[in-house]
Formats: C-alpha cells, sequence, structure tokens
C-alpha cells in the first residue's frame, strides 16, 4: 500500500494492480525525456509523479533518455537534464538508462519480426507514405512494398544499418492494418535511415528507431511496471501493446494522464528554442522561461514546484492552470523561509535636517516574522537616508497617505518623520526632500506607538550597498500566447516589460555581499534571488522572483 493519503486514478490503478498481485507486488515507475532542449514545468509535473508513485508505493524509478534522434540531441541537454531531475528529488540512484543503451536488442526485435512476415521495408518517401496513410473516415493504402518476402525485407534492412542508402531513401515498417480506425495502427514505422553522428553512439549506427518502436521495448527490459504518459500517447497504447505481444516479451501497463498547461506561458519545446535561438531569452535557463533551469536560476525553489505539482493534482483531461497558482506556490514557500531586508530599488533622498550631523544608530528589524528561529538584526540608521520614489508625492493624489509636504510617516523599524521641504535641481526635478524625525518614536520608546497611516522602507545614505536588481515577469501578455493576429505567431504577445534593470539599487549593508542563490524579500516589493551567472564576488545581482502579491489580477489586458 501507499505511504501516503494521496489519491488520484493513477496511484489507485497502481493500488488495484498490488493488491491483485499483478506484477508479484513490485512498483517500477521512469521519466524518459528527449535530450533535445530545457525540462520545462510541464516535465517536473511528470517527475514528481513517476518519481513520486515509486517512493509512495516503495518501488523504484529510472532515469531513461530516449536518445533516438542524433540530429536533434546534445549532451548538453543531458546533463541539464540529470541535474533539473535530481534538483526535483528524483531518486533514480543507479538507475540511469539510455534508449541507445538498448539499439542492438532493438534491432534484433525489429529482424524477429520481419522473419514473422510482421515488419516490411518500404520504399515511399514521406510525402508518399503521408498521402497512402488515409484519413480518419478514409482507410489507408498499402505500400507496393508490403508484400516483399521475409528474405528481401531481411536483407534491405542489414543494408540500411550498414549504410548503403541515403536519408529517406527506405524505412522499416510494422505491418499492422491500414483499414485500422486508429491511424497509429496504419504500418507505422519503426526505422528511418538517419546519417548523423550520435551523442553517445558516434557513427555506429545510421538506422533510428521511432519513439513509439524504442518506448515499449525500453520498459520491457527495465522490468518497469506503470508506463506513465501524457494525454497525446492515448491513441499510441493499442501499437504499444501490440508490439509488446508480437514480440512476446513482459508487458508493462500504459496509462496516460493529462499535461500541464499555463497560462501566459508556451511549453512546447519547438516555441522555447525559437526564444532561444532568435535571442528573445538569453537562454535556456532565462529567468523568464518556464524551463526548470530558468525557475531554479530565478530563484524558485524545488519545494515550490514540487508542492505545486501536488496541488494541481493528476487529470484525465486536458485543462489549462493559471500560472497564478504557481507563483501562490513559491510565495508560499519563500514566506515561511526568506529572510526579510530593505532595498530601495527607486532611491530618492530624505534628509533628517533634525538629526545630529554624523551621528549613527542602529534599529532591530526582524529577520521573518514566520520563522522564530530566524532572530533579529541591526540595522544603521543615520542623517541621510534612501526612499523609494514612489513613497513620496509632491502632489498626492487621493487616498494617497505614504510621504508628501507636511505629512508624517513611521520609517520601519525607525522613527516617525515629517516631510518640511522639498529640494529640486535646476531643471526642477527633486533630488532631496527635507523632513524633521520625532526622536521619541522608535522602537521600544515612550511615543514608538504613536500612530501614522502609513509605514514605509528606507535603508540608510552612508552605508547602503549599491547592487544591479531585475525585475522579472511574464513573458506573454496574453493568457493564451498562441492566441495571435492573423499572419502573426506566438511571438507578437512577447511582453516588452518581462525585464527591467535597475542599476545602483540601495540596500542594506548585509545584502552588497550576499552569495549565488541566496533568496531574501525585499520589504513591500517582493521576493528576490542572487543571481547565479550574472552575479560576482561583492557585487550581487539580484533577480525578482515573484511580487508579494498578484499584480497581474488587477491590470486589465489591452493588447
Amino acid at each position: 500500500m501507499a505511504l501516503t493519503e494521496k489519491s488520484d486514478f493513477i496511484r489507485e490503478i497502481v493500488t488495484e494492480d498490488l493488491a491483485a498481485n499483478k506484477y508479484q507486488g513490485r512498483v517500477h515507475t521512469r521519466f524518459p525525456p528527449e535530450p533535445n532542449g530545457y525540462l520545462h514545468i510541464g516535465h517536473a509535473k511528470s517527475i514528481c509523479l513517476n518519481h513520486g508513485i515509486a517512493r509512495d508505493f516503495k518501488g523504484k524509478f529510472n532515469l531513461r533518455f530516449d536518445d533516438t534522434n542524433p540530429a536533434k540531441e546534445e549532451q548538453e541537454y543531458v546533463d541539464s537534464i540529470i541535474e533539473d531531475v535530481k534538483w526535483l528529488g528524483g531518486n533514480f540512484e543507479d538507475r540511469l538508462f539510455y534508449a541507445s543503451d538498448y539499439f542492438e536488442k532493438m534491432y534484433e526485435h525489429a529482424v524477429l519480426l520481419i522473419k514473422k512476415g510482421k515488419a516490411y521495408v518500404c520504399d515511399l518517401n514521406a510525402d508518399e507514405m503521408r498521402q497512402t496513410r488515409g484519413t480518419l473516415t478514409e482507410s489507408g493504402k498499402e505500400s507496393p512494398y508490403r508484400n516483399r518476402s521475409a528474405e528481401e525485407n531481411f536483407d534491405l534492412f542489414e543494408r540500411m544499418r550498414k549504410g548503403e542508402f541515403p536519408n529517406g531513401a527506405k524505412t522499416l515498417r510494422a505491418k499492422i492494418n491500414m483499414a485500422s480506425p486508429n491511424i497509429n495502427l496504419r504500418d507505422p514505422v519503426m526505422y528511418r535511415i538517419v546519417h548523423e553522428d550520435h551523442h553517445r553512439q558516434g557513427n555506429k549506427w545510421c538506422v533510428y528507431p521511432t519513439y513509439d518502436w524504442a518506448h515499449g521495448i525500453e520498459d520491457s527490459l527495465e522490468m518497469i511496471t506503470h508506463s506513465i504518459c501524457t494525454l497525446e500517447f492515448e491513441n499510441h497504447r493499442p501499437l504499444y501493446d501490440w508490439y509488446l505481444e508480437e514480440l512476446g516479451v513482459y508487458h508493462p501497463k500504459q496509462i496516460e494522464f493529462a499535461r500541464l498547461n499555463l497560462t501566459y506561458t508556451v511549453l512546447s519545446k519547438r516555441k522555447l528554442l525559437k526564444l532561444v535561438a532568435e535571442k528573445h531569452v538569453s537562454g535556456w535557463d532565462d529567468p523568464r522561461m518556464p524551463t526548470i533551469a530558468g525557475y531554479r536560476r530565478r530563484g524558485y525553489t524545488s519545494d515550490s514546484i514540487i508542492n505545486f505539482c501536488d496541488t494541481i493534482g493528476v487529470a484525465k483531461r486536458d485543462s489549462t492552470i493559471d500560472v497564478a497558482q504557481l507563483e501562490f506556490s513559491i510565495r508560499e514557500d519563500l514566506n515561511k523561509h526568506a529572510r526579510r531586508t530593505m532595498a530601495v530599488l527607486n532611491p530618492l533622498k530624505i534628509v533628517l535636517t533634525n538629526y545630529p550631523d554624523g551621528q549613527t544608530e542602529e534599529c532591530e528589524a526582524v529577520n521573518n516574522p514566520e520563522d522564530e528561529t530566524a532572530g533579529k538584526r541591526m540595522i544603521p540608521f543615520c542623517k541621510e537616508l534612501f526612499i523609494d520614489q514612489d513613497d513620496f508625492r509632491e502632489v498626492p493624489p487621493p487616498k494617497y497617505f505614504r510621504l508628501s509636504p507636511g505629512t508624517e510617516v513611521r520609517l520601519k523599524y525607525g522613527y516617525i518623520i515629517k516631510c518640511e521641504k522639498v529640494v529640486k535641481d535646476g531643471d526642477g526635478k527633486i533630488i532631496e526632500v527635507h523632513c524633521s524625525y520625532d526622536p521619541d518614536t522608535k522602537s521600544g520608546m515612550a511615543g514608538a506607538n504613536r500612530k501614522v497611516k502609513s509605514t514605509i522602507h528606507w535603508v540608510s545614505a552612508r552605508h547602503a550597498g549599491n547592487v544591479e536588481v531585475r525585475l522579472y515577469d511574464r513573458l506573454f501578455v496574453k493568457e493564451n500566447p498562441d492566441d495571435a493576429e492573423e499572419g502573426k505567431d506566438f511571438l507578437s504577445n512577447l511582453n516588452p516589460n518581462s525585464l527591467q534593470i535597475l542599476k545602483q539599487c540601495k540596500v542594506e549593508p548585509v545584502l552588497a555581499n550576499a552569495k549565488a542563490g541566496e533568496r531574501f524579500q525585499f520589504e513591500r516589493t517582493g521576493y528576490f534571488c542572487v543571481d547565479s551567472i550574472e552575479s560576482k564576488e561583492g557585487a550581487p545581482v539580484f533577480n525578482r522572483i515573484v511580487t508579494l502579491r498578484d499584480a497581474w489580477a488587477k491590470i486589465e489586458q489591452k493588447h
């Protein structure tokens, strides 16, 4: 039985199979990515599901690369996938496999089908094969090469392997049923000729198996019990079963679930590759990308993504999840763990005219009110401070309770101050705001409880560190990025403000030496992480992970 209380239709199937002793009490799952790009949040759902089931039922979990297309696969992708799976807690132990490990066995199985009269070499090219495949309402037409003898097919297949024919000249097809209502059973291709070096096999092979042919054999050889796939493979399941039954080998059970779709997000590898190749983003790990590497660099925690995947659950029908739910998950996690600090992203100098020149004192601040063990810190305070430009208005709008001429605000952890004078340069730009402070209103003093309508954040001008901050936002302006005007594609819906770079932001001294990967809450601003690529020793670059609340909920989309 499962070790957790989680329940979904897949876990129910697994429970029933265990009760029936279908696989001798075993549970063995796998995650089978193709190394032709970086993993995205949709893959995270599959990793969490496959590994979670193995963990919950005391089973085993494999990581297996479907490296059957040498033209699109690279070692860089392999390395990134391994890192991502481990980061998400996918413990495959020593069970790291590759489809290419099984190429010889797959070839032997193909020869077996040829000798049984269940596979044949076909000379139709891709266009000709497409024309004879038929439609959902019309049967396909048999290939003129379908009735070659087993001996001829075997000879041609061996010659294909030896490299005697160019790309596209021949394929090996399964002989099933060209009149089947399931198009996937209309003599599908098992092997195609590809003269490309393989990232692991070099030039040893020039015939490569299709995914449908390789998938079941890999599962069978690894003794997988439950082959969990996304819903687009549901119509491929009869082919999965046909291959294994014809071969007479161990037969796992394929189960399909709905893939993850997110608003304001594209999860097509082809489209993600286009974003990278055309430099709309800085790379696969750009913090705006929905890749696991992108989320990790932006500052998302593995726990937040795992919790998100658990929350959305496992369904049998496709649906679209609001990306705000993912953002809520990271807020919920960071709220518990992120250290609070103060940072001023758009600085405006404040001069406390009645504060003693040259004096410095310290204000006591709480590191995290949600975590009693986080302790407290001391923040330097002096005559000149920085506040955020948005926290001052010379002519305040209605219901504006922050600083303006003649009004008071509280400096968080510090004193109440009152705006007395605005100082401008020759162009009329505000360069300083002169204020008085009430010396009896600091925390712990008699006047500390005096009420004012607003509390704002600040940093000491003399002690502040200067850092770069990158404000990342959603990459697209439409819920469905593919909803584009006629003649345009998803790129027309890119958000022009998905990245804003702010230089010379002012931060508490402790942040000036923050290390790569450290996460903080900038009070009243958002959650931020030190970038692992752009940061240098003593010069951190901060990525905004997420705002403190869903700012998009109140934005009227006009595009």
